[in-house]
C-alpha cells in the first residue's frame, strides 16, 4: 500500500514537452517549453523506429535548451517530440537490493528478476550533510588487509583514496576489502570499467561471499558519459539509504578518474572552457560534492547519529603521475591515500602498496601507544632499506658499516612477506600487529651484530 501511494503521488497531471531543433555532435538542441526547465531535468526524446531516448538538460543557448542523451542519437529527427519526466533523478532502494547488480538507472542486469522499489526516493545528487550536523569518525575499522590495517589504519566513516596506474591490482584490493572488511553492507561502483572484466570481478574476484552483502552498480566504458556519471551518483545514493537504516556501510568506487573523465566530456560538449589537461571547471566542482557525501552520518534531531559511510575511492593516475590534476584534487579532499606502485607489482608483491608513501589522517589517534611504537619502528626499517636499496642490490654496501642498515637488510625478507597477502587470505588487526611485532623482535635495535 505504501508503494502504491508513493506511485500515485509521483503522477504529474501537467505534461511539459518540446521539439528537437538540431543535433550537434553529442548535444540535442530543443525548442518549446523546455527552455524554462532547470539544469539536470530529465526528458525522453521520440525516435520513430526505436524506443524513446532518455536525456538530460545540461545547458542553454539563447532560447534553446541543450540536452545530452543517455544513449546513441541514431534515429533522432528534427521536430521529434521531447517529453519531460516529472519525477526527476531519484532512486528508491530497499534492503532487498543486497546481492544484486544494477545499471546506472537502478535496473537489474544480473538476470535475477525485477528489483522491489522502496517508498522513499533518494535523489541522485543529494547534498552532503552539513559540517556542523554530522558526527565524527568512529572506532577503527578492520579492513582485512595487513598493509592497510597497520600502516594506514582506517576509522569508520573515513574516506581513503587508492592511487595507482592501470594493471597494478586495484580491483583485486577492492575485492579483498569487500569480502573481509567488518561492516554491514558494501556498495561497489564500477565506473567506466572494461565490459570484459565486470563478470570476472563479480564472479571470481568478489566471489559469492562478497556479493551476498554487496550492491554492485555497473557502467562500462562504452556507455555514454551521462550514464557513467550517473552510476557514480547512484552508488552514493544507495550508500546513503543503507546509512539511514543504521547500517555501517563500506562504499567503494572504481574509479573517480573515470567519473571525472565523464564530467569532462559533458562539460566540453556544453561549451565549457577546458583547463588543465582538458578538464573543465565543473569537474573540480563536482568532485568534492561527490566525495563529501561519504563519511560520518548526520546527527538526527533526537541526538542519535546515522550509520557511517566508509569510502574507498580509486584514482587511476595518468601515466603513473601521482601529481596529475585529478589525483592532486582528490588527495586534498579525502582523509588519506593509499599509493600502489608498478615497481612493487613488477617484483611480484601484491597488494603493491607503498606503505612509506601512504597516509591515513586519522593516525596515530586510532592506534594504541604500543601499536604506534611498532609502526614507527617498522617505517624506520623500511625507510632505511629503501634509501640504500640500489647500493644493496648491486653489492656496493659493506655489511657492518651501519647497524641500522644491517638490521633493515636482515628484516627486509620478513617484512616483504608480511606486506604480501593473497586475495583469499584473511587477516585481523590484532593478528597483523602481533605478526609485525614478532618480525621486529627477531632483530632488536641493540645487539644485532653481536
Amino acid at each position: 500500500m505504501r508503494n502504491l501511494i508513493a506511485a500515485v503521488e509521483r503522477i504529474d497531471p501537467l505534461t511539459v514537452s518540446g521539439r528537437v531543433a538540431a543535433v550537434n555532435g553529442l548535444l540535442i538542441e530543443a525548442r518549446g517549453g523546455l527552455t524554462r526547465l532547470p539544469i539536470g531535468a530529465r526528458a525522453d526524446i521520440e525516435r520513430p523506429r526505436n524506443e524513446w531516448l532518455p536525456a538530460e538538460v545540461v545547458g542553454f543557448r539563447d532560447t534553446r535548451a541543450l540536452l545530452m542523451p543517455f544513449g546513441a542519437v541514431e534515429g533522432v529527427a528534427p521536430g521529434a517530440e521531447i517529453r519531460i519526466r516529472p519525477e526527476g533523478d531519484a532512486v528508491r532502494p530497499t534492503l532487498a537490493w543486497r546481492g544484486r547488480i544494477i545499471d546506472a538507472f537502478g535496473a537489474p542486469i544480473d538476470g535475477k528478476g525485477p528489483l522491489p522499489q522502496g517508498p522513499v526516493p533518494y535523489p541522485l545528487r543529494a547534498a552532503p550533510p552539513a559540517a556542523h550536523a554530522r558526527g565524527r569518525v568512529g572506532a577503527r575499522l578492520d579492513l582485512g588487509v595487513r598493509a592497510m590495517d597497520v600502516f594506514t589504519t582506517c576509522c569508520r566513516g573515513q574516506r581513503l583514496g587508492v592511487f595507482a596506474g592501470s594493471g597494478v591490482g586495484k580491483s583485486v584490493l577492492l575485492s579483498m576489502l569487500a569480502r573481509e572488511a567488518t561492516c554491514d553492507a558494501v556498495v561497489v561502483g564500477l565506473i567506466g570499467e572494461r565490459g570484459r572484466e565486470v563478470r570476472e570481478f563479480i564472479e571470481e574476484t568478489l566471489g559469492e561471499a562478497g556479493l551476498q552483502r554487496a550492491i554492485v552498480v555497473v557502467a562500462t566504458s562504452d556507455e555514454p558519459a551521462l550514464k557513467r556519471r550517473q552510476a557514480a551518483y547512484l552508488t552514493l545514493a544507495i550508500a546513503e539509504f543503507l546509512r539511514d537504516q543504521d547500517l555501517e556501510v563500506l562504499c567503494m568506487m572504481d574509479s573517480v578518474t573515470r567519473f571525472a573523465m565523464a564530467q569532462r566530456e559533458i562539460g566540453l560538449a556544453a561549451s565549457e572552457p577546458p583547463t588543465t589537461k582538458g578538464y573543465t571547471p565543473t569537474v573540480f566542482t563536482e568532485l568534492p560534492k561527490l566525495l563529501e557525501r561519504a563519511g560520518p552520518g548526520p546527527i538526527r534531531p533526537d541526538g542519535t547519529t546515522a550509520g557511517p559511510i566508509t569510502g574507498i575511492f580509486t584514482v587511476l593516475v595518468d601515466g603513473d603521475d601521482h601529481n596529475e590534476p585529478i589525483a592532486d584534487a582528490v588527495r586534498g579532499i579525502l582523509d588519506g591515500h593509499i599509493v600502489m606502485e608498478r615497481a612493487i607489482a613488477e617484483r611480484g608483491r601484491f597488494p603493491a602498496v607503498n606503505v612509506l608513501k601512504s597516509i591515513s589522517r586519522t593516525m596515530p589517534g586510532c592506534q594504541t601507544t604500543p601499536e604506534r611504537a611498532i609502526v614507527r619502528q617498522a617505517r624506520e626499517v623500511l625507510s632505511a632499506y629503501a634509501n640504500m636499496e640500489e647500493l644493496i642490490r648491486i653489492g656496493a654496501y659493506r655489511a657492518g658499516s651501519d647497524p641500522t642498515i644491517d638490521r633493515a637488510i636482515k628484516l627486509n625478507p620478513a617484512l616483504e612477506a608480511f606486506l604480501s597477502q593473497d586475495k583469499d587470505e584473511a587477516s585481523t588487526l590484532d593478528e597483523a600487529f602481533g605478526a609485525l611485532a614478532d618480525i621486529l623482535a627477531t632483530a632488536p635495535m641493540l645487539g644485532l651484530l653481536q
